[in-house]
């Protein structure tokens, strides 16, 4: 669950809503945010149900390992920062020992998106 603290720092850092994606099917994503209670606050789950999205977005899972063992069509564990359509932080959990980005998912986690937020929105202030 995310909790509250966790919303209001997002909203303070100027996110409106977080979008979660999953490859999966709309039933799963539906269930997962209900077991999540997301209703009524800033996140939406949403499915890629045929990896359209992460195939667009370059982030198939495609290393050897999970390959080898049958996971196909995977997401790599990512975050996103868009404005207006604009992508303006790309952080993506994956390592050569890990490259899900299951063990180490921190870089992807609100914290570590709120300060690259932070640092695009100084970035983008001090251009005025």
């Amino acid at each position: 669950r995310t909790h509250t603290y966790i919303q209001d720092a997002l909203k303070e850092a100027g996110v409106d809503e977080v979008i979660i994606y999953c490859v999966n099917d709309g039933a799963v994503m539906n269930a997962w945010g209900d077991d999540q209670g997301i209703d009524g606050s800033m996140i939406t789950f949403m499915a890629d149900a045929y990896g359209e999205l992460t195939r667009l977005l370059q982030m198939e899972l495609t290393h050897p390992g999970p390959v080898s063992i049958g996971i196909h069509g995977r997401c790599k564990r990512h975050a996103l920062y868009v404005v207006d359509g604009v992508v303006k932080v790309v952080n993506v959990a994956e390592r050569e020992d890990d490259p899900a980005g299951d063990a180490f998912p921190e870089i992807t986690c609100a914290p570590a998106m709120i300060e690259a937020i932070n640092g695009v929105s100084a970035a983008d202030k001090s251009e005025l």
